[in-house]
């Protein structure tokens, strides 16, 4: 038994209108010594309807002028709600879903406060709780078990609590779960800002903490095995080499590595014989003269080389090289000048020492003059690769060592901060990152998958914008490509993602949508809400409505493992364990006015 508040007058399609009775709008009732809360938008009542009860959520309210009535100079007036059934109790158990409609003259009565938990809360022996429903106040276990094993996105402008909730989910799941995950899961925080370099999500023996820097050499490196290294994707993707000459050319360089590797001092021969082909050509080029003298540049040890390779001209009537030495002028016409003026000095090379991406930039150059005098390439198309990595190397050098030895994989949370390193770094090195992280668990996992991955990028709009009028269009093809594979493919293979942005409208739709539950904190951009009315199916008007007005650390919950949605205010972390994105005190930091 509850409190009758009124009685069904019309039902239209999937709308339903309830009159009130009198005395029905008190903010709470109390009956039987159970506690009640009056209606209001968005509050939930129950219609019986026979053996079952339909639970409906208030839309909105109104009065019908035509039932004023004035007697003796007092008003009376009967107030009218719009409902819509969200589900329906029977057997005492919640069932989400319009299955049953209430007919006209059915009563409606008020939910206790244990009814209203037991719709949202996920009836589980293992509760998780992370917040409490908004207006009703009540702690709510969510569904941990379905929550995990899918891909969640977390929006939110800026200081609505995005980066709470993000912490949040994973601290109290470390907490409740650390022993029983063990070796079975892996999570890997990809994190811009370095928010999460503390006491956040874990302990510390639970949690690596790789600090990746280009302003210096002495910052922590992202290890990545030889063979991963020496693959075109993952060169392409390090050095955004266009698709049809660059990536090819890549491939090249890739392919004449692997067939001498076996060879002692393979890359020397290689370097010493491109040399001598050069200078002793018939038909010499000015362009491969210049990649020599580039080529010895990078080399360490090789001054006296360098130095005679230096004065090597061009004479541009006879079409030939020529040097001066001991005041004379010799022209290169065959192998006799070289063997007399060179073969010393280019027997004195040796690239044996050399690796990563040292070795890549003196095979490009290699390859280049051999591609451009067998005819395979033109310097103007491979060139800017050469220019970008020549430029990136080093940067790419302080935060990637390319080493045979696996990295330690045996903690449970992997946070990989890119605080301190350079834009074009932090835009390019993250989806190596998913990559490697990605395809190392496909390969290794078994199917059904008995260890499961999760990769957590906040700010993900850095690297998964669909507008971008800075890099080439195969580039961010691939770049979106990567990420739409893991969230379609991923799960079979026990991969999941988790994305945290402050402008989903700058995410990928096709991304968005595959997103299987949502937080989502203030938002106010025409776009960001335009984004979400578009792609998340299971989020109702009413509560896509609120999202431009909800307070700092409420969000609108829904989703796959949700049986409607939800309001929740998240709570609140303890400040040693709250990422490290506060808000400035002004107010501690400038002082107060003391006139």
């Amino acid at each position: 038994m509850s409190i009758q508040i009124g009685k069904v007058i019309a039902v239209m399609g999937v709308e339903v209108s309830l009159r009130t009775f009198e005395d029905s709008n008190h903010e709470t009732h109390f009956f039987n010594g159970k506690k009640f809360k009056g209606i209001s938008i968005r509050e939930l009542i129950s219609i019986s309807h026979g053996f079952r009860e339909i639970v409906c959520t208030v839309e909105g309210e109104y009065l019908d002028e035509r039932d004023y009535e004035s007697v003796a100079s007092e008003k009376f007036f009967t107030r009218k709600l719009k409902l819509r059934p969200i589900g329906y109790f029977e057997d005492k158990k919640f069932n989400d879903g319009i299955k049953h409609l209430p007919k006209i003259g059915d009563i409606a009565r008020l939910l206790s406060e244990q009814e209203v938990g037991s719709i949202f809360d996920s009836n589980s022996s293992d509760p998780y709780f992370i917040g409490k429903l908004l207006k009703e106040d009540l702690p709510v276990s969510l569904p941990w078990q379905k929550l995990f094993n899918s891909h969640l996105g977390i929006f939110g402008n800026t200081g609505s609590g995005k980066s709470n909730t993000l912490t949040k989910l994973f601290t109290v799941l470390f907490t409740n779960k650390l022993q029983s995950i063990g070796n079975a899961s892996r999570f890997v925080v990809i994190d811009f800002n370095g928010e999460y370099t503390g006491n956040q999500l874990v302990g510390g023996n639970h949690k690596k903490i790789v600090r990746l820097t280009t302003r210096n050499a002495e910052g922590d490196r992202f290890k990545i095995n030889d063979n991963e290294f020496w693959d075109a994707e993952t060169l392409g993707i390090l050095f955004q080499a266009t698709t049809n000459t660059q990536k090819p050319f890549l491939r090249r360089i890739i392919f004449g590595r692997a067939r001498f590797i076996d060879v002692p001092n393979s890359l020397t021969q290689y370097a010493q014989s491109t040399i001598k082909r050069v200078l002793c050509s018939t038909d010499p080029s000015v362009e491969a003269l210049e990649q020599i003298k580039l080529l010895l540049g990078l080399i360490p040890d090789v001054g006296d080389l360098t130095e005679l390779i230096g004065k090597v001209g061009w004479n541009n009537t006879t079409r030939s090289f020529y040097i001066n030495q001991n005041n004379s002028t010799t022209y290169l016409n065959g192998e006799d000048e070289f063997d007399t003026i060179f073969q010393d000095k280019v027997n004195q090379l040796s690239l044996s020492k050399i690796s990563g991406f040292l070795e890549l930039q003196v095979r490009a150059v290699l390859q280049l003059i051999n591609d451009v005098q067998s005819g395979y390439a033109q310097y103007e198309h491979i060139q800017p690769l050469l220019r970008r990595l020549d430029a990136l190397k080093e940067e790419f050098s302080r935060v990637i060592a390319v080493d045979e030895k696996e990295d330690d994989n045996s903690k449970l949370v992997t946070v990989i901060s890119l605080r301190e390193c350079k834009q074009d770094v932090k835009k390019i090195l993250p989806i190596l990152i998913a990559k490697h992280f990605y395809e190392q668990h496909r390969n290794t996992v078994t199917s059904p998958p008995s260890t499961t991955f999760h990769l957590i990028v906040d700010e993900a709009h850095n690297i998964l914008s669909l507008q971008s009028n800075r890099e080439a269009e195969s580039w961010k093809d691939y770049r979106l490509e990567l990420f739409e594979e893991i969230i379609k493919e991923g799960r079979k293979f026990g991969v999941f993602l988790t994305l945290a942005s402050q402008r989903p409208a700058d995410i990928s739709p096709t991304i968005v949508s595959q997103l299987h539950n949502y937080f989502i904190h203030r938002l106010v951009n025409d776009r960001d809400l335009a984004l979400l009315e578009n792609t998340i199916s299971t989020m109702d008007s009413l509560s896509r409505s609120q999202i431009p007005t909800l307070p700092q650390g409420a969000c609108v919950v829904t989703g796959t493992s949700f049986d409607i949605p939800m309001l929740m205010q998240i709570d609140k972390l303890p400040k040693e364990q709250e990422p490290d994105s506060s808000d400035v005190n002004l107010v501690k930091l400038w002082g107060s006015n003391d006139g």
